[in-house]
């Protein structure tokens, strides 16, 4: 790994230089902690958490801010979306590695002040959308609530081909690679944090067996790409698929069960690799429309250290692993 590429990323925010340090350059545990409490009082981590309300939400509202218009089409079909909400900034400070501490006692205000846009359902009951109760259960574990049910309820919604979609609701019965990816990485992060593998293990076999049948971007009836944004990659993920968004997730998977790679993910990687530029990067190929409290990742067009930092991060867990095997 080209030194320069390496010192570029960690001349970065606290949120991504403490996981170059442990992901890619190894460092030992006290530097990259350091690096990581860092987050809650510098950078993006400290931005955004003084954006939080009193009430224990951002943008007072749960998925929407409070003043949102949800008669607003686009919003219901991915284009044009606010990222300001509550979900979206716990989601946002998760992937920083804010220490919850930081947010002490925000799950109990969440619980008594924050209702889901839908049917005004409790917040950490979560509520009828695949990926809006994966981001629950995961940053409801981060944060020590009681969202144990969440579990029950992916393992009673998981469709007959192995997947989910989030359009079960409206009599849909085929899984979705959006709804998939995003419930499974829900379920891992219950596993991690639990260490109860045995309760989700047959669900996430299915579900990743949905994904890697397909070589994580074909369609199982023709082969040919399910759609052109498989290989679109873009930062912040939000709840987007992408073949590198897929194959950092089963990374983390691998290493959580202590498995080598799959061999069907190798498509899907030299795909990732194919993208890499000249100078070693992955650029930035667009922003998800809508507003934001403010950036985290450069425009379309350049060089983007979170992108290059996951697709270096796969590409040496692959690479690592044909060593081993040759």
């Amino acid at each position: 790994m080209e030194r320069q590429i390496l010192d570029w990323l960690v001349d970065s925010d606290p949120s991504l230089r403490w996981q170059v340090e442990r992901d890619l350059l190894g460092v030992p545990d006290g530097q990259w902690r350091a690096t990581r409490s860092r987050v809650a009082t510098e950078g993006f981590g400290a931005r955004l958490l003084e954006l939080q309300d009193a009430d224990g939400q951002w943008a007072g509202g749960a998925y929407f801010p409070g003043d949102f218009d949800h008669s607003w089409p686009e919003a219901h079909e991915g284009g044009g979306q606010p990222w300001t909400a509550t979900t979206w900034s716990l989601n946002a400070l998760r992937g920083f590695g804010l220490d919850p501490q930081a947010l002490s006692g925000t799950a109990d205000r969440l619980a008594v002040n924050s209702r889901w846009e839908y049917d005004n359902l409790p917040y950490w009951g979560g509520e009828v959308d695949c990926c809006i109760n994966s981001w629950t259960l995961s940053n409801g574990l981060w944060l020590g609530a009681d969202v144990d049910g969440l579990v029950d309820w992916f393992l009673e919604h998981q469709l007959p081909d192995g997947g989910w979609n989030c359009a079960w609701v409206d009599g849909s019965t085929r899984s979705s690679f959006h709804s998939t990816l995003n419930s499974l990485e829900g379920l891992l992060d219950y596993q991690l944090a639990t260490g109860d593998a045995e309760r989700v293990r047959r669900a996430r076999d299915r579900a990743e067996e949905y994904l890697l049948v397909r070589g994580l971007f074909r369609r199982l009836s023709t082969g040919e790409d399910v759609a052109s944004w498989v290989a679109h990659f873009a930062y912040p993920f939000r709840w987007f698929y992408s073949v590198l968004r897929a194959a950092d997730y089963f990374r983390a998977a691998s290493r959580a069960d202590g498995t080598p790679p799959d061999p069907r993910l190798a498509e899907a990687v030299g795909r990732i690799r194919d993208a890499r530029q000249p100078d070693g990067t992955w650029l930035q190929e667009r922003r998800h429309p809508g507003s934001v409290w403010f950036e985290i990742d450069v425009e379309p067009g350049q060089p983007s250290p979170w992108l290059t930092f996951h697709a270096l991060r796969v590409l040496e867990w692959w690479d690592a692993a044909a060593v081993r095997s040759s």
